[in-house]
């Protein structure tokens, strides 16, 4: 919630009062739009004037169609809180680093109109707020993250050792909250995503435009010398000197030694554009990356 007052810095006010729609009236967004969405299962808490009567007769069960602005912009933040990224050795976790930079841009996204959602992947079950607009849709994005943050850690707390959940689980779960031509920014330092982690994003980014905030904790970058104690999934602990891994070509996601810049050309290549966030920086380094993310969104 503090991070309000960094995301805002370099906002036009114009952007944050002027409804997205053509004329120069300044005026509140109201209704849902006239631009169809979705069309889904009813739930509890949905306007019954938005009853599907084509898809209700066809299926036998109550749908509802969803609309959005034509100038919608939807964006799903998706926060990497798997075990791998409970990890931090200046300033911060890796974790806390990717909140961070995915609330400024979330704040930055609702400022200017547009719809905030959610999806955080975890050891335990994942969170998910669909997309929604308004400060009160960050205010439940970032009371969503920390509760997400503190079950991440409740849980490595008591079973240390469990083995890292695949991404890619998740990953379509963000996919489903999104309208095609929407917007998902994940922020993750892509610890063993999962086997198919990596074909999953390349079919998204043919529907969807993707962005990646890569997590770089500085003991990745420039580990000192010396010996390190290790646990591994299994139980087994020990000791051990690790050697500085060869630089090998960028030739897909989380290939071992490859820098973060070697992955981030490796994606661009696919239209899936990035920037590195260094966890010793902090937000105020962050908020700069974070604007020029929200330019190309």
């Amino acid at each position: 919630m503090g991070l309000r007052h960094l995301a805002r810095r370099g906002s036009a006010p114009a952007t944050r009062t002027l409804a997205g729609l053509p004329g120069g009236i300044v005026t509140r967004r109201r209704g849902r739009g006239s631009e169809p969405e979705d069309v889904r299962l009813w739930s509890e808490g949905d306007d019954r004037r938005f009853i599907d009567r084509n898809a209700t007769a066809r299926t036998g069960q109550l749908h509802v169609r969803t609309h959005h602005d034509e100038r919608d912009r939807a964006v799903v933040l998706l926060a990497d809180f798997r075990p791998a990224m409970l990890f931090g050795t200046r300033r911060a976790l890796r974790s806390v680093a990717a909140a961070e930079a995915l609330a400024l841009l979330g704040w930055r996204v609702a400022a200017d109109g547009g719809r905030v959602g959610l999806a955080v992947a975890s050891a335990g079950a994942p969170t998910v707020l669909r997309p929604a607009g308004g400060e009160r849709a960050m205010i439940a994005v970032t009371g969503a993250l920390a509760q997400a943050h503190a079950d991440a850690l409740a849980a490595e707390t008591g079973a240390p050792t469990r083995a890292e959940p695949p991404l890619e689980a998740t990953l379509a779960l963000a996919r489903g909250l999104l309208p095609a031509g929407g917007h998902l920014v994940i922020a993750s330092a892509l610890d063993d995503p999962g086997p198919g982690f990596d074909e999953l994003l390349t079919l998204l980014a043919e529907r969807i435009a993707i962005r990646l905030i890569l997590v770089s904790d500085a003991f990745e970058r420039a580990r000192p010398p010396g010996y390190y104690p290790f646990a591994l999934a299994d139980g087994r602990r020990g000791t051990a000197l690790p050697t500085v891994p060869p630089t090998v070509p960028p030739t897909g996601a989380g290939t071992a030694g490859e820098s973060a810049e070697a992955r981030l050309a490796a994606y661009a290549r696919r239209g899936i554009a990035g920037v590195r966030l260094d966890v010793e920086t902090g937000p105020e380094a962050y908020a700069p990356l974070m604007e020029r993310l929200d330019a190309v969104l």
